[in-house]
């Protein structure tokens, strides 16, 4: 079974419609990626009726120019995010930490990433929580991830545990990866490289989750699951693109909306 990404985020964002919650995105540069990534995200505020004001800085803004950003918007928007990666001069932990905790909806804060650790409800970081609506009931699984980013695979790891997942991360120094992948019911591969993991690496029967978003040689877009040869082996899969990306813009509609809830309480 392909997992259709698209269409479940479609049943998402229909469940928000009329919210009218308010985001602010922050941009600095003009990295074509991330203006891709901000175009979307404005567009699927419009689908749903969530406004949303984008504030585009140059690339040669300094830190405090961020910050300032960030506390000017604070004033109207009910969830905000600054688009990452930042440029190298900007101190990428000063602009994170200046977002109020109850407005930071990609769960990037410390006090968030805090609540997640300990359990507490609250927002949580997209793309985990858009792999977690896709798997479902995760209670007793064997869940494997390759990759231990903050984004996603770290508290991926957190949000698995919640649901009572027997969980395993694994990363560039783990010895003999394919040994612990092979046992995976659950696999989540989020390591940025093209078609990185292959069938002999995969459990017959498995759930891979590919969260990979790559350039092959050849300029095509992939993941870092080898689609073909693993989707004939495996119980369901993500594709890429079409998987795991439109559940990521879902979750971050659905995070606004909450954000604009909590603080109405």
């Amino acid at each position: 079974m392909i997992i259709d990404g698209k269409a479940i985020a479609a049943q998402v964002k229909a469940s928000l419609q009329g919210s009218n919650a308010k985001l602010a995105v922050i941009m600095v540069g003009d990295d074509p990626a991330s203006s891709v990534y901000v175009r979307n995200k404005e567009r699927a505020c419009a689908e749903v009726d969530i406004q949303s004001c984008s504030r585009r800085l140059p690339a040669t803004a300094s830190t405090e120019e961020v910050i300032a950003s960030i506390a000017e918007l604070s004033a109207w928007a009910d969830g905000i995010l600054v688009q990452l990666p930042l440029p190298e001069h900007i101190d990428e932990k000063k602009v994170l930490g200046a977002i109020p905790p109850e407005k930071d909806v990609d769960c990037f804060h410390p006090y968030n990433i805090g609540k997640l650790l300990t359990g507490e409800t609250g927002l949580r970081p997209c793309t985990p929580a858009g792999i977690l609506h896709l798997l479902g009931d995760v209670s007793g699984k064997r869940c494997v991830i390759v990759g231990r980013s903050n984004i996603v695979g770290k508290p991926l790891a957190l949000m698995l545990l919640q649901a009572d997942a027997t969980v395993t991360v694994c990363h560039s120094k783990t010895r003999d990866l394919a040994s612990y992948t092979r046992q995976a019911d659950v696999l989540i591969s989020a390591v940025g490289k093209p078609r990185f993991i292959t069938a002999d690496m995969v459990k017959a029967g498995a759930v891979v989750i590919d969260v990979g978003i790559n350039r092959d040689k050849n300029g095509k877009l992939c993941g870092d699951v080898a689609f073909e040869e693993v989707a004939a082996k495996v119980s369901a899969i993500t594709p890429v693109p079409g998987g795991v990306g439109p559940m990521t813009v879902a979750m971050l509609l659905k995070n606004t909306v909450e954000a604009a809830s909590y603080q109405k309480r």
